[in-house]
C-alpha cells in the first residue's frame, strides 16, 4: 500500500530552564506532583492593575541561544505583543508573546537538518486547567516558553519523528530546556492541492505526534478537509474536532504597552554564539577519531552531553580505554538505577578519576572499585581516605587463613569439587570475597584456594 504524502508543518514549544518566571519572581518549578497554587502571585494569576516586570533575562538569553542553534538569525530589537484569546487557563485574556501579525521575533529564516525554520519567539505559558474538575493551576503560568515555527517541508509522519528526535538532542546539548517538562507541539497537516490546512493541538510525545498525523493523513485521504482545529484522542487512535481554525486576525494582536522593546545588543549575540557547544554529530566524529572507541560506545557517551563531557575531563588523568567501560557501563548503570541523571547527583570527576587509578595500580580490586561507585549517589567522595581502611588483600598467608576457614564451614561443598563439581569452586570463591567485604586479591585468592583443594 503506497503512503499518503502530505504538507506537514510544525510548532514547537519547550520550556526554557529558570529559577524565576518570566514577567515575576515566582519559583519556575515544574516538578510533577508539585501541591497546586503555591508558586503564585498576582502578576502570574492576572489579577487587575498587577503589571508585569521586566522580561527575565536569562530566559531570554537562551531563547537567543536555541535560535542560534536553529541557524536564525537573531533580531536584535523584539516587540512584546498581546494575543487575546478567551480560555479558562488565561486569566487576563491575553498571553504576552513575541509572535503575531506585527511582532518582530527573536529569530527568523533559519534551517534545521534539512527543515526550514520559519520564526522562533519567546512566549509565556498559560495555567494548566483541568475541563473534568474546572480547577485551575498558576504555578505553570508565566513560564517561559520557546515557540519554533517549522516550514510545511515534511512529508509523512516518519519525517517528523526523526527531526524531533534531532532536534531534542540538540537542545539537550544547550543545556536550557527542561527535558522532565516535555514539550507541546501543534501539528498544521493537508495535501497538496486536495485538503485544507488541518491543526493538531497540544501532542506531547513523539509517539503520539507520529500517531496523529498518519490518521489524519488517511482520514482527509478519505474525507476530505476543512479548516479546523482538531486534537488527538490516544485511546481511539484518532483525531477529533475541536473547533473552527482561528485566524491571526481573531487574536486580535495588539502591542504591549507594559512591555518595552528587548533590545539585544549585537557583542552579546555573539558571545551567545561562542557559548554553543559542539553538535551531537561533531561531539560523535571526535570521540571516534580522538579516543579510539568505537561507533556504538561512542554513541553512548554523546547520548547526553552530560556524560560526554564527564568522559572528556576523566580522561584527561586516566587512559581512555581503562575509563570507557567505567563511564559507559558502571557510571550509566548507577544513574539508570536510580531513575536520574548526571546532572541531578553530586559526582565529582576528581574523585571518580582517583576511583579508576586506585583499581588501575592495584590498590583496590575491581570489585571494591565497582561497590564504591555504588556508594557514590547521590554524593561522591575520597576513596583514597575510605580505602585505607578497606585496603586490598593480597597477603598468601592472610589469603589461606581465609579459604581454610570457609573449606572447614563447607565440607559438602569442598566435597562435591573434589568429586568433579567446578561450580563448588565458584561458590567457595564467592564465600572468600563475602568475608574479605570482596577486599580480597581475585587472582591470588583462587591460587590460594586450587591448592588447598590438592
Amino acid at each position: 500500500m503506497q503512503q499518503t504524502k502530505g504538507m506537514i508543518g510544525l510548532e514547537i514549544h519547550v520550556y526554557i530552564i529558570t529559577k524565576e518566571k518570566l514577567f515575576c519572581r515566582c519559583c519556575a518549578s515544574r516538578e510533577k506532583g508539585t501541591k497546586p497554587n503555591i508558586y503564585i502571585c498576582p502578576i502570574c494569576c492576572g489579577m487587575p492593575g498587577a503589571k508585569p516586570m521586566l522580561p527575565n533575562e536569562e530566559a531570554v538569553k537562551q531563547a537567543v541561544r536555541i535560535g542560534l542553534m536553529l541557524g536564525c538569525k537573531i533580531n536584535e530589537t523584539i516587540k512584546w505583543q498581546r494575543k487575546h484569546y478567551d480560555w479558562p487557563d488565561l486569566p487576563k485574556g491575553y498571553q504576552n508573546t513575541i509572535s503575531g501579525a506585527y511582532a518582530i521575533p527573536v529569530g527568523v529564516n533559519g534551517e534545521f537538518h534539512g527543515v526550514k525554520i520559519w520564526s522562533m519567539h519567546l512566549e509565556e505559558d498559560p495555567a494548566a486547567w483541568d475541563p473534568v474538575s474546572g480547577c485551575i493551576n498558576y504555578n505553570r503560568s508565566g513560564l517561559p516558553l520557546v515557540e519554533v515555527i517549522s516550514a510545511p517541508d515534511f512529508t509523512t509522519a516518519e519525517e517528523v519523528s526523526e527531526w524531533l528526535k534531532k532536534l531534542l538532542h540538540h537542545l539537550d546539548y544547550l543545556k536550557v530546556v527542561d527535558s522532565n517538562a516535555g514539550m507541546k507541539v501543534d501539528v498544521n497537516v493537508s495535501i497538496s492541492g486536495k485538503t485544507e490546512r488541518v491543526e493538531i493541538k497540544n501532542l506531547n510525545s513523539i509517539e503520539n505526534i507520529f500517531l496523529a498525523i498518519e490518521y489524519e493523513l488517511e482520514r482527509q485521504m478519505r474525507e476530505g478537509s476543512e479548516r479546523e482545529t482538531r486534537r488527538f484522542d490516544p485511546l481511539k487512535g484518532k483525531t477529533v474536532r475541536m473547533r473552527g481554525k482561528e485566524e491571526q486576525e481573531d487574536y486580535r494582536f495588539i502591542s504591549d504597552p507594559d512591555l518595552q522593546d528587548i533590545v539585544i545588543d549585537s557583542n552579546i549575540i555573539n558571545e551567545l554564539e561562542k557559548s554553543l557547544p559542539e553538535p551531537p554529530k561533531i561531539k560523535l566524529e571526535k570521540m571516534i577519531k580522538r579516543y579510539k572507541i568505537g561507533d556504538r560506545d561512542a554513541g553512548v557517551l554523546t547520548k547526553h552531553i552530560d556524560i560526554a563531557e564527564f568522559f572528556e575531563t576523566v580522561v584527561e588523568n586516566v587512559d581512555a580505554k581503562f575509563a570507557l567501560p567505567w563511564v559507559s557501563v558502571e557510571l550509566l548503570r548507577l544513574l539508570n538505577k536510580h531513575s536520574t541523571s548526571l546532572d541531578k547527583v553530586n559526582i565529582k570527576v576528581e574523585h571518580f578519576v582517583e576511583l579508576l587509578r586506585m583499581v588501575e595500580e592495584g590498590k583496590i580490586t575491581v570489585l571494591q572499585g565497582k561497590q564504591f561507585l555504588k556508594k557514590f549517589y547521590p554524593m561522591s567522595f575520597s576513596v583514597r581516605e575510605v580505602a585505607g581502611k578497606e585496603r586490598k588483600i593480597s597477603d598468601r598467608e592472610e589469603l589461606k587463613k581465609v579459604s581454610d576457614q570457609v573449606m572447614k564451614e563447607n565440607k559438602g561443598v569442598v566435597g562435591d569439587y573434589k568429586s568433579g563439581e567446578e561450580k563448588a569452586f565458584n561458590f567457595l570463591m564467592g564465600e572468600i570475597m563475602k568475608k574479605t567485604n570482596r577486599r580480597a586479591d581475585f587472582q591470588v585468592a583462587r591460587e590460594v584456594l586450587r591448592e588447598l583443594l590438592k
